[in-house]
């Protein structure tokens, strides 16, 4: 096999010969026919994350087809297409994976972070946390699916049933989550870098009923934000925002530090919260529900060999929608 490896913190990433691996019980082996590149990637490679191990093969964005499988995997077939998405594995034991809150586990394994990732031309992955996935759609169409989608599901629907919602950051999740919420009858309110015209415009054409930059003030209050962007500044923004008893999310795994603020942006109920990860049934249930909505995944590819390109790319912002790196 091969990979694109981080052997050091702020990369780059090395194109390596590695000897192929193979499942132990329970496990899948997956042969990669595309890995999305997420803004977590770069947090990985910055070292930003805790207990950040080195030597590790990033991405947790994976499609791909099995072609070995280990003791005791009974529900998945060699040749069967899964995707493989961030959270890899959970003990099953703590007190959050018995409250079924498996997102919150005492002693998780992350694709791309903690176990090895889909960087590479295959990958071994718990089985219980494969994704089937049919032979519906193109492998770097629903790449991206497997976690701006995932991710930004979960904040939505964290967010409420509120009818106006804010999107601070339009980049992959908000793509896909403002197609979703279109589809719900919400209107969407995009948030981009100020200036930013092209994504602003992009995200017009993805439904927005209005854009604009992060420092400016919606037409009318929101009844909840979401924030994809990684900077803490936005958050005090988006509580301006929203109205009284309104919600902001803060969907990222990283942000840096949030300025203070007066209480009065947060009194009269409002709330700010996080999203932390995924469980199995958020993915049950919103890759089920994305042929229904017809989502249009916006797509830029990349040699698997190019990753520090895509990565360099998504972090000055060269493109729209999402990276994906093809072996």
């Amino acid at each position: 096999m091969h990979a694109m490896v981080m052997n050091k913190i702020g990369g780059p990433l090395l194109w390596t010969e590695l000897a192929d691996r193979h499942p132990g019980p329970g496990q899948i082996r997956v042969k990669i026919g595309a890995c999305g590149v997420c803004r977590t990637d770069l947090h990985v490679l910055d070292g930003q994350l805790p207990e950040q191990p080195l030597s590790i093969i990033p991405g947790h964005e994976i499609i791909g087809r099995i072609d070995a499988t280990g003791e005791g995997v009974d529900d998945l077939r060699v040749g069967e297409r899964v995707g493989i998405p961030w959270l890899g594995h959970t003990c099953g034991t703590c007190p959050y994976c018995i409250d079924h809150r498996e997102n919150l586990c005492d002693a998780p394994l992350f694709t791309g972070y903690t176990r090895d990732g889909g960087f590479a031309t295959q990958v071994v992955a718990d089985a219980r946390f494969a994704f089937p996935l049919g032979e519906r759609g193109e492998d770097i169409a629903l790449a991206p699916l497997l976690c701006a989608g995932l991710i930004g599901w979960r904040s939505l629907v964290m967010a409420g049933d509120g009818q106006r919602v804010g999107l601070y950051g339009f980049g992959a999740a908000a793509h896909i989550i403002a197609q979703v919420a279109s589809w719900q009858g919400r209107l969407i309110y995009a948030f981009t870098r100020p200036g930013d015209l092209a994504a602003q415009n992009f995200a017009r054409g993805l439904g927005a009923v209005w854009a604009g930059g992060s420092n400016e003030v919606p037409p009318e209050p929101l009844d909840a934000a979401i924030i994809y962007a990684t900077v803490g500044e936005v958050v005090p923004l988006a509580l301006k925002a929203v109205r009284k008893g309104g919600i902001v999310v803060c969907a990222g795994i990283h942000m840096s530090d949030i300025p203070g603020f007066p209480y009065a942006l947060l009194w009269e109920e409002r709330r700010l919260v996080s999203v932390a990860n995924l469980t199995r049934q958020d993915g049950l249930d919103f890759l089920a529900l994305a042929p229904k909505i017809g989502i249009v995944t916006h797509t830029t590819s990349y040699p698997l060999q190019k990753a520090n390109e895509a990565l360099a790319d998504l972090r000055a912002g060269r493109f729209e929608g999402a990276a994906v790196l093809v072996p």
